[in-house]
């Protein structure tokens, strides 16, 4: 006797797991109709400001501002590497030579130890593609 209620409230339980109808304002099973997905955020400097914050321990970003334990950053985008005056960089950097466009920041700024072996930036990279490309948009906006 003690295991029918134990056997009926399994019973109303899986009872509840069948199949339900589908909301009248969504498609049929079956129906060829499918719901798109949500629109991405478009990311946009003041996104990058934010995203810039990981960065300030070690950069600063004010036109004329000091360098810290990395170069100030004001003025990055177009700049050739490893050339902001009174940083020490590495033989690394130095030897990476070219500029700093919007391709050769992101590659750095994803992976900075794979895209410069050798590098002294010891961190391990913007991994989300849109926090990158935020980041990025507000370094341009620095570079004006």
């Amino acid at each position: 006797m003690r295991t029918l209620p134990v056997v009926l409230a399994g019973a109303l339980a899986l009872a509840g797991c069948g199949k339900s109808e589908a909301p009248a304002d969504s498609p049929a099973a079956g129906d060829s109709a499918v719901e798109a997905p949500a629109a991405a955020i478009e990311p946009t400097a003041a996104m990058g400001e934010q995203v810039f914050k990981r960065c300030m321990a070690c950069h600063t970003i004010d036109a004329g501002g000091r360098n810290g334990i990395g170069p100030n950053l004001h003025g990055i985008v177009g700049r050739a590497v490893a050339s902001h005056e009174g940083f020490s960089y590495s033989g690394a950097m130095k030897a990476k030579g070219g500029a700093w466009d919007e391709a050769a920041l992101d590659a750095f700024l994803e992976a900075p130890m794979k895209a410069v072996p050798g590098t002294r930036m010891a961190f391990a990279g913007v991994i989300d593609p849109a926090d990158r490309k935020a980041l990025l948009l507000y370094l341009k906006e620095q570079s004006k």
